[in-house]
């Protein structure tokens, strides 16, 4: 019998669910950087921080568009718990890998976290450094919010690790931070090739960002058109197809 509980599990359709506790749940961000991510068929990907599992379960959702395989990867049980309990109640034991691990020590990893084993390497980090902000009061909050446990350069220095030759990093960060974003990620040679702002409304300011980056490659970045959740009042018809209204 397990020590955690399960708060509620979500369906994300196509026969695929997610388990949440009142400590790992999910947001808007893990939805948009999930389908900002959309790995290929023959593609195998690896989610870095995977909490609840939320960002690989989606890819799931369209079996015939779904990768090979997942992995993910999180410091937390009780994360882990929960993607294994969403992987078997969704059927996806032998698709989507979750693993109990640290990212900074790349040695100790789990199978199968090999260096250059991914094509796509994704992850929601912690938004904001140690110190800035108010500092939430529970570990999994200071985890899910703040680089208190790994930095946004130890993320990058692990999906360089993680990626094959010319694979993709995609990571959802706030707009403040992107110069910090910049210059780690090409610190680690993952060249910046797609960058996209999520606003409320084409009339307020961006408050997340999309950004892909491929290792090894040659400098050109194409900034894409806004996310935007509303216009004209309205909820977006790219927001509804989204959130599946």
């Amino acid at each position: 019998m397990s020590l955690y509980e399960i708060a509620r599990v979500e369906d994300l359709g196509g026969g695929v669910f997610c388990c949440v506790s009142q400590r790992h749940t999910f947001g808007i961000d893990a939805l948009l950087l999930s389908r900002f991510a959309a790995p290929r068929r023959h593609e195998v990907a690896c989610d870095l921080g995977t909490g609840c599992g939320i960002i690989p379960l989606l890819w799931f959702r369209n079996r015939e568009q779904a990768p090979q395989w997942a992995a993910g990867l999180d410091i937390q049980e009780e994360a882990v718990f929960l993607a294994r309990e969403s992987a078997r109640r969704s059927g996806l034991e032998k698709a989507f890998l979750p693993a109990l691990g640290d990212l900074r020590y790349p040695s100790e990893l789990p199978e199968p976290f090999a260096p250059g084993g991914f094509h796509l390497v994704t992850c929601n980090p912690p938004y904001r450094r140690m110190g800035a902000g108010v500092v939430s009061r529970s570990e999994s909050d200071q985890i899910a919010r703040h680089e208190s446990f790994c930095t946004l350069d130890e993320v990058c220095a692990a999906a360089a690790r993680l990626l094959r030759y010319g694979g993709r990093f995609c990571v959802c960060q706030l707009p403040e931070r992107l110069p910090d974003l910049l210059e780690v990620m090409r610190r680690h040679h993952i060249e910046p090739k797609r960058l996209r702002f999520v606003q409320e409304r084409a009339d307020t300011a961006p408050w997340l960002l999309l950004c892909e980056g491929r290792l090894g490659s040659k400098p050109f970045l194409q900034v894409e058109k806004p996310f935007l959740l509303r216009e004209d009042g309205r909820e977006n018809k790219e927001y509804k197809e989204l959130m599946g209204l």
